[in-house]
């Protein structure tokens, strides 16, 4: 083995014990930066894919980072990690050099988010590789989602509040929704148990909550419910269409479920 050999063995002994000591650490708790950087490494290098004789390539030229952050003093530790000297792009750029796969054009988007989406593999990040052409401009800069909170005024959930910021967010009954085969198709967010007799009117996919980056509003659309949904806004009754595009939520409307009731309060963006 070359000298150069050597060294990139070398560096991925090092970055596989940094990982397994991560990992150890995070049972005790939610990785810190540090830790959710060479996480971001890892995920990273595992998508280089052999190309033959000794080759490899990096098949994306595009990739977008989710960190779970939910206030300004976390965010602040996170930038203070992912742009410092060198920022993440450029220890990307060396990785993957490292490993004989050049990408001049990389982008590399960090976006921070209030609570994971329950898809990704990892409580606090996730990662998300694309391609485009390299005149392409790259994706516009989605505005992240402000906090709404779901407070539980009629009806039983699993918990009386929820604070989420998300670009959908699932109402139904029970976690989890399986189709005839136990295939999981639909997993809620705010979640209404089973039992109480005012969620028996709360389908198990009764409404979304989806938020539009370039509008700045959240909207409100029923999923084909089988007792309906409605706004309740100033004292006035806004019925929401099944299936249609949905009605825009204001903060302190109350959102209905068959019987059950949400109240909503939505964050004032910065």
């Amino acid at each position: 083995m070359d000298i150069l050999g050597k060294a990139r063995s070398l560096e991925s002994t090092l970055t596989r014990t940094v990982d397994r000591a991560a990992r150890q650490w995070s049972r005790s708790g939610p990785r810190g930066p540090l830790e959710v950087l060479h996480g971001v490494l890892a995920a990273v290098r595992e998508r280089v894919e052999p190309a033959g004789r000794g080759k490899h390539v990096f098949p994306f030229n595009r990739i977008k980072l989710s960190v779970v952050a939910d206030s300004r003093d976390t965010r602040a530790r996170f930038s203070g990690v992912l742009d410092g000297d060198p920022p993440l792009r450029q220890r990307l750029l060396t990785m993957l050099s490292d490993a004989g796969c050049e990408v001049p054009g990389l982008h590399v988007r960090t976006v921070f988010v209030a609570a994971p989406d329950p898809a990704w593999a990892a409580p606090e990040f996730h990662v998300e590789f694309g391609r485009g052409s390299p005149a392409e401009p790259p994706e516009t800069e989605r505005v992240s989602a402000p906090e709404v909170r779901l407070t539980i005024a009629q009806g039983s959930a699993e918990k009386p509040a929820y604070a989420l910021a998300l670009e959908r967010i699932n109402l139904g009954r029970c976690a989890e929704v399986r189709d005839s085969r136990n295939r999981l198709i639909r997993t809620n967010h705010v979640v209404f148990k089973d039992g109480d007799p005012v969620n028996h009117s709360v389908s198990r996919r009764h409404a979304h909550i989806e938020y539009s980056g370039g509008t700045g509003d959240y909207r409100l659309v029923d999923d084909r419910s089988a007792h309906g949904t409605t706004i309740v806004r100033s004292g006035q009754t806004i019925v929401v269409p099944a299936g249609a595009r949905g009605v825009r939520l204001r903060s302190g409307d109350d959102v209905i479920l068959g019987e059950a009731r949400v109240r909503v309060k939505i964050a004032e963006t910065e």
